[in-house]
């Protein structure tokens, strides 16, 4: 095998095919994706290989709409905001958000998947088995919201989807056992997320991807306003509010 042979095989890759005047997209040219595809269309494109049918692809973009922003109270937002008034670029302060996004915070969407798969499976034992390891269980609860406002448009819009013959609808009544077992505690928008991605086949792992792609719009758009408020090295409360202090005190001067 030459050398120039085994370079190139070294990065094989199905995903795109990119030459001199050529960018193809799993195969089809992206002068035919343009204007053609939506922006969902091509994140599945991408991933999956093929282009959804439309059913797929409105069930898909209203998932990622979901989970675009829940404003400064969620970390990855508050910490892109600090870090775009740090002197540090645009890209840096996004990437600083993202980076927030782990187990806890931004991975609830494909622990639940997990939690789903196990109570369509076993939906006379999972709850319980999952409780006792566990008292929170991935996708239900909120600290805000006793009903997340985010439930009931991707719920039905699943539904629908059940009634139309485009997924199959176990996750989906898989996740009602669940919420029905943990009454009065709601299902949040990592498990309606999850319902979605799950019906429409992806693998869990990509439900925290997916998860990113959204989030990432609204780090941009809080980054990107935070960059206009003139504020430098913004700390996570104002300076007029001092942290308490809790460590030994000296009892003299």
């Amino acid at each position: 095998m030459s050398h120039d042979r085994e370079a190139a095989d070294w990065w094989a890759t199905a995903v795109s095919r990119i030459e001199p005047n050529v960018i193809e997209l799993r195969g089809r040219p992206v002068q035919d994706l343009i204007g053609g595809v939506s922006f969902a269309g091509v994140i599945w494109l991408m991933l999956r290989g093929d282009l959804p049918s439309p059913a797929q692809e409105r069930l898909l973009e209203a998932a990622l709409v979901s989970s675009v922003d829940h404003g400064p109270h969620a970390p990855s937002i508050a910490v892109a905001r600090m870090a775009a008034t740090c002197g540090i670029g645009l890209n840096n302060a996004v990437a600083t958000g993202v980076n927030l996004l782990g187990d806890v915070h931004g991975g609830a969407g494909e622990q639940c998947m997990r939690l789903l798969a196990d109570v369509r499976d076993r939906p006379a034992t999972a709850v319980a088995q999952w409780r006792a390891r566990d008292r929170y269980l991935p996708g239900f609860g909120h600290r805000f919201h006793t009903v997340d406002p985010r439930r009931d448009p991707l719920l039905r819009a699943v539904e629908q989807a059940v009634a139309d013959g485009v997924v199959e609808g176990g996750y989906l009544r898989a996740a009602y056992t669940v919420e029905q077992q943990l009454h009065p505690v709601p299902i949040n928008i990592d498990g309606c997320t999850a319902v979605v991605y799950a019906e429409l086949g992806f693998p869990p792992p990509l439900a925290r991807g997916l998860f990113v792609l959204s989030r990432s719009v609204g780090i941009l758009a809080h980054a990107w306003e935070e960059t206009g408020q003139g504020r430098r090295n913004k700390g996570p409360i104002p300076p007029t509010i001092q942290p308490t202090y809790t460590g030994p005190r000296r009892s003299g001067p």
